[in-house]
């Protein structure tokens, strides 16, 4: 199974050669405006799917309001805000960064809708590079489907504990790589060549549970879960991780 799924996959990779010279030359550059439309309609429909999911993982955010203030929280990738329902009512000031700046449109829809909260600033920057945000200044920070398109995951890892305060966490919902037993291990190494160019630099094939294990959080909460979604991103990790 192995050696017909490298082969299938060397024959997408050589099928989508045209989008990699394209991107090269920075053809694909037009693609970073409509992408946050397709975001904008797909976060519709992923929020109504895993609601209750969401509901379950941001009630524990009342473990870490400060003593006194607002929660500050930190959106690394926030694209078009799909989590801004699930924070707590007044007591929330957000903070959000994304490295695209097309997301702004949608993301001040979404903020228009979701008044209960305090915004502070959206700021255009990688999750690997936060230096706009203070060290030990945040409650929370937020990645929900994010992680699978950093270009160095340790380093934004490593950044997200650099601006929690002690004893603060990182909240996340990934979908990872299937088991290699199941068919869906198989089609997601096949397709991920051309899904890497439709999704922005998406990678469905990440373990991205082992990078939270590895980068030393003092406390990790975490689950696998299967989504009720394409079978492509189907597989879920959902926790949080503790400074």
């Amino acid at each position: 199974m192995t050696l017909l799924m490298n082969a299938c996959a060397f024959l997408v990779k050589v099928l989508t050669l045209p989008l990699y010279v394209a991107d090269l030359f920075g053809l694909l550059s037009f693609y970073k405006r409509v992408f946050p439309r397709f975001v904008y309609n797909f976060t519709l429909a992923y929020n109504e799917t895993m609601k209750d999911k969401k509901n379950e993982l941001f009630r524990n955010l009342e473990k870490f309001y400060p003593p006194k203030g607002s929660l500050r929280i930190l959106e690394v990738g926030c694209g078009t805000g799909a989590n801004f329902e699930h924070y707590p009512t007044g007591a929330a000031r957000i903070t959000c960064t994304d490295p695209n700046p097309h997301f702004q449109k949608y993301l001040d829809t979404t903020m228009a809708k979701n008044d209960h909260l305090v915004y502070d600033s959206f700021i255009v920057a990688s999750g690997e590079n936060l230096k706009a945000v203070e060290d030990n200044s945040v409650d929370v920070v937020v990645c929900t489907l994010v992680l699978c398109s950093v270009q160095d995951m340790s380093k934004v890892l490593q950044e997200a504990k650099r601006v929690l305060r002690p004893g603060r966490a990182l909240f996340f919902i990934e979908h990872v790589v299937s088991d290699p037993s199941t068919w869906s291990y198989f089609f997601q190494h096949v397709v991920q060549p051309f899904w890497y160019y439709m999704n922005d630099g998406c990678d469905a094939t990440r373990t991205t549970w082992k990078d939270l294990e590895a980068a030393g959080f003092s406390d990790l909460q975490l689950s696998h879960i299967q989504a009720p979604i394409f079978f492509m991103i189907k597989p879920h990790i959902i926790g949080y991780a503790v400074k």
